[in-house]
C-alpha cells in the first residue's frame, strides 16, 4: 500500500482512538508502541501524529514521547458556549430541508431501548450533526464538526451517567417532535434548554476535578518579651 493512503489511514485511526478517549487525556504514548498497535511502520504514524499534533489533541515532546492533551474547564466553557450561539441558528436554516422520514427515525431511536451510555452519545452527536449538516452553510458545518469532537472527549471525559443520558433523550424527542411539526421558534428554544443543559452537566464534573486552592500560610512570628525582645 502506498505510503500516503497508510499515511491517511494512521491519521484516521489515531484521531478516532483520541476522540472516544481510547488514549485517556493526559496520557503518554509513543511511536514504538503505536507503531505495533497498527501494525504500521513508524514513518506513516510520525506523519499523522505531525497532522494530529496541528489539531491539538496531542503534543509532541522530543524526547519525551507524545502527551494527549487533557480537556481543561476552559475548552468545556468554550464548546459550549459556540453550540449555544451557533447550533439554533444551524437549526433555523436547516428546519425547511430535514426529511421528517429522518426525524421520526432519530426519534424512534431514542425513544427505544434502556439507555446506554457508549451507544447513546454516538447517536446524540449524529442527531446534532445531521440538523447542522442540512444547513446549507459549509463553514457553519465544518466548524461544528470539529466541535462535535471535542464535545465527544468532554463527554466521554465527564463519564456522563445513564440518568444524564435518559435526560437528555428525552431533550432530543422534544426538539425532534417541534421540527416534525414545523414549530422552528420553539425548536430553537428546546435546543438551546438542551445545550444549557448538557453544559451544565459538563461543568459540575470539571469543576469537581479542579484541584482545591491550597490555604495560605501565614509564617510564624517571632514572640517577644515585655522588653520587645525576641525569645531565644
Amino acid at each position: 500500500m502506498p505510503n500516503r493512503d497508510l499515511k491517511n489511514l494512521a491519521y484516521d485511526v489515531l484521531r478516532n482512538k483520541l476522540i472516544n478517549c481510547e488514549y485517556k487525556p493526559g496520557s503518554m504514548l509513543n511511536e514504538a508502541q503505536l507503531s505495533a498497535e497498527l501494525g504500521y511502520s513508524r514513518t506513516p504514524i510520525r506523519q499523522a501524529l505531525n497532522r494530529i499534533e496541528q489539531e491539538g489533541f496531542i503534543r509532541i515532546l522530543p524526547k519525551k514521547g507524545i502527551y494527549v492533551t487533557e480537556v481543561s474547564l476552559n475548552d468545556v466553557r468554550q464548546i459550549f458556549q459556540v453550540r449555544a450561539e451557533i447550533e439554533p441558528i444551524a437549526l433555523r436554516l436547516a428546519a425547511p430541508y430535514l426529511p421528517k422520514k429522518e426525524l421520526q427515525s432519530f426519534k424512534k431511536q431514542f425513544l427505544g431501548e434502556e439507555p446506554a451510555i457508549a451507544a447513546d452519545y454516538r447517536l446524540d452527536t449524529a442527531m446534532h450533526l445531521f440538523i447542522i449538516e442540512h444547513c446549507g452553510n459549509h463553514f457553519i458545518i465544518d466548524m461544528m464538526r470539529r466541535v462535535f469532537d471535542e464535545n465527544t472527549r468532554v463527554i466521554i471525559s465527564s463519564g456522563q451517567n445513564v440518568v444524564k443520558i435518559h435526560d437528555a433523550c428525552q431533550e432530543h424527542v422534544g426538539v425532534l417532535n417541534l421540527l416534525i411539526d414545523d414549530d422552528i421558534d420553539k425548536a430553537q428554544e428546546a435546543m438551546r434548554t438542551h445545550i444549557e443543559s448538557c453544559k451544565r452537566a459538563a461543568l459540575d464534573f470539571f469543576y469537581n476535578m479542579q484541584p482545591c486552592p491550597s490555604v495560605p500560610v501565614e509564617p510564624r512570628r517571632k514572640q517577644t518579651n515585655a522588653g520587645g525582645h525576641s525569645k531565644r
